[in-house]
């Protein structure tokens, strides 16, 4: 009896001393985690359409947020809100101090103005709308000249005529692969589509060799620079050297 009462108490100090290392060890890894992981610096990637003092108030948005490893790991199990032109962003850990924010924009080909919404309508590379904002953002061409009927966030431009959306999209798929942006696309009669480069217009006709003639454009603007009128693009192939440029006073 005597044996077996001394082995339970045996067992009895093992345990308690057991529990106090683990309280031990949660106290240190406590301390480590509220004295240790703390934000000092923010690192801020990806972005062209915000500074990075609005993408850290846009994630670091509560009283916890001092903490660099409870903001990674939020962020691993949550998606952050929705920030207008912005798709997600990722959140990693480069040292107890130092957090880096990946910020994937969302993808931009053209705006329509709706009249009736007083704003505009961003599509992306399929032709959805993905924004709709009163706010100009540079660099994605304002598409004049279309008939558009109600506009639906997240759903396809509805645009009249079968082949119109397939057309402008290979055009503004085409601009930016050449960083040809323009200022304004004009879809007008007969399907024609006209480019606004400032004070430079660029007649490319109707949807034929769209991606023939961005890449003969991007020759010539440069030598256009400080110029003032129209290029005419619209019979222009390969076999052909029928271009002219009409300078306008």
């Amino acid at each position: 009896m005597r044996k077996e009462r001394r082995r339970r108490k045996k067992k009895w100090k093992i345990a308690g001393l057991l529990f106090l290392f683990f309280l031990l060890f949660l106290s240190v890894g406590a301390l480590i985690v509220f004295k240790v992981f703390t934000v000092e610096k923010v690192a801020v990637t990806g972005t062209e359409r915000y500074s990075d003092e609005v993408i850290e108030n846009w994630l670091l948005d509560d009283e916890n947020s001092w903490n660099s490893l409870y903001v990674y790991f939020r962020y691993k199990f949550e998606e952050p809100k929705e920030l207008p032109f912005v798709e997600t962003a990722k959140v990693t850990l480069k040292s107890p101090h130092t957090l880096k924010i990946e910020v994937f924009d969302k993808i931009l080909l053209g705006r329509v103005y709706i009249n009736t919404l007083g704003q505009y309508a961003y599509f992306d590379k399929d032709g959805v709308v993905v924004e709709m904002s009163s706010e100009v953002i540079e660099h994605v061409p304002k598409i004049n000249g279309l008939d558009v009927e109600k506009i639906v966030l997240n759903e396809k431009l509805p645009i009249k005529g079968k082949s119109v959306l397939k057309n402008l999209l290979t055009l503004t798929q085409v601009l930016k692969k050449y960083e040809l942006i323009p200022d304004s696309i004009k879809y007008g009669e007969e399907g024609n589509y006209t480019l606004k480069y400032g004070k430079i217009s660029v007649a490319l006709g109707q949807a034929q060799n769209f991606n023939k003639k961005i890449v003969r454009l991007s020759y010539i603007m440069p030598k256009l620079d400080g110029e003032k009128g129209v290029l005419h693009l619209e019979s222009w192939t390969e076999n052909t050297t029928d271009i002219t440029f009409e300078r306008s006073g």
